[in-house]
């Protein structure tokens, strides 16, 4: 999706790449360290990449500079504020529930949230509200970003409000709500706040760095997040009312994750930081057949389910086909590699994380300089289509 003109930005000092692949994936770096010198705004400034292939991994890449005055560089630990890849951990959070069977895709969303019912949602099921289907793809009270800071305000007022089109009859991408209320889904029936939950069931015993609620402590790790070089314009994309309420009720600044405020909050549509073998981490054990070194995530049968397309339809904001599953988008544009079957998320300036059963193959990307449009970033299938000529 693109509302803006792109236009020259300024270059990155020549960095080093450091780290390593496997012997057949030189050409990864070689990909990897292009994107360093576009010479557009698309150019890196910090960016790290990370590959498991059956297990394995096999690429472990990074570079640049944490800051847009190149003063700190990347390391191979820095974590980022990565947007809308976020949802993607969302979504296998409730995986994980339903491969425990404390709930289905085919539930009521009101069976495990009672306040949900009103205003006509009582027969939303959880796979409609994963698919963007729901019909709450933005907020119909005035909000603003500090709302977000207050879980309870945020999800109540989402259980409150009538859906915008009769669910399951439309699909929009619900850009912030989406977390809310897969959080809010998960939090009914664990007992836990989803960033406690992803802490406890997905990341740590995967040993993947992912956080959605970013402890203090780890502020030093953290890069600067460097907004788009050129803003997109809203009225260029005539979107219909419904995607308009998503984008701007409240409208979020690009440079908002540089906020302590916004790094520490629970926002799983959007603030997950991560680094990107945490990324690649959680998708290579998907790809993987559910388990990581010994570690047992979810069945074959839940991934298979989860990765289920639920919508054929063109989504209302994004303009395109993106086959909606449980949360996750599948690969139909190809940005994930040849197989149509893969199934990730990505985010606002260009990150993502994805998996491929089939090739056993998990993929985490993450960079600070973001990509001038909402939606479409070359560097993802430029590196995508590196790691796949291999495979």
């Amino acid at each position: 999706m693109s509302g803006s003109t792109q236009r020259k930005v300024t270059l990155v000092p020549p960095v080093k790449i450091e780290g390593m692949v496997a012997p057949g994936f030189e050409h990864v770096r070689d990909a990897f360290a292009a994107n360093f010198s576009r010479g557009d705004a698309y150019e890196e400034i910090g960016a790290s990449l990370h590959v498991l292939h059956a297990g394995q991994c096999v690429v472990d890449l990074w570079g640049g500079y944490r800051d847009s005055a190149f003063g700190r560089p990347w390391t191979r630990d820095t974590l980022i504020n990565v947007w809308s890849t976020t949802k993607g951990v969302a979504a296998l959070a409730v995986a994980l529930l339903v491969d425990r069977k404390l709930m289905a895709y085919s539930d009521p969303v009101s069976l495990h949230w009672p306040e949900f019912a009103a205003n006509g949602k009582g027969d939303i099921t959880v796979a409609q509200l994963l698919s963007h289907q729901g019909g709450l793809p933005g907020f119909a009270a005035p909000t603003v970003v500090e709302d977000f800071y207050h879980w309870d305000r945020v999800a109540d007022r989402l259980a409150a409000q009538a859906p915008m089109w009769e669910p399951g009859t439309k699909n929009s991408y619900h850009a912030m709500t989406y977390g809310f209320l897969a959080g809010e889904l998960v939090r009914r029936v664990s007992s836990k706040p989803i960033g406690r939950f992803v802490q406890d069931e997905i990341a740590a015993p995967l040993e993947a760095e992912f956080f959605i609620g970013l402890g203090e402590s780890l502020e030093p790790r953290v890069a600067e997040m460097v907004k788009p070089s050129v803003a997109v314009d809203m009225a260029a994309l005539n979107l219909p009312p419904e995607a308009i309420a998503a984008l701007t009720n409240p409208a979020v600044e690009a440079d908002r994750p540089n906020s302590r405020a916004w790094r520490a909050a629970q926002i799983p549509a959007a603030n997950g930081h991560a680094t990107a073998g945490g990324l690649a981490r959680i998708y290579g054990a998907v790809a993987n057949g559910g388990a990581l070194d010994g570690v047992k995530l979810l069945s074959p049968d839940t991934i298979a389910r989860m990765s289920e397309v639920q919508t054929w339809r063109t989504d209302l904001m994004l303009g395109f086909e993106p086959c909606w599953a449980m949360g996750f988008a599948t690969n139909k544009i190809g940005v994930y590699g040849p197989n149509a079957r893969a199934f990730g998320h990505s985010g606002w300036g260009g990150s993502f994380g994805c998996a491929d059963v089939h090739a056993k193959v998990g993929i985490g990307y993450v960079m600070n300089r973001m990509g001038a449009d909402l939606v479409g970033d070359p560097r993802a299938k430029v590196l995508c289509d590196a790691i796949f000529r291999r495979l």
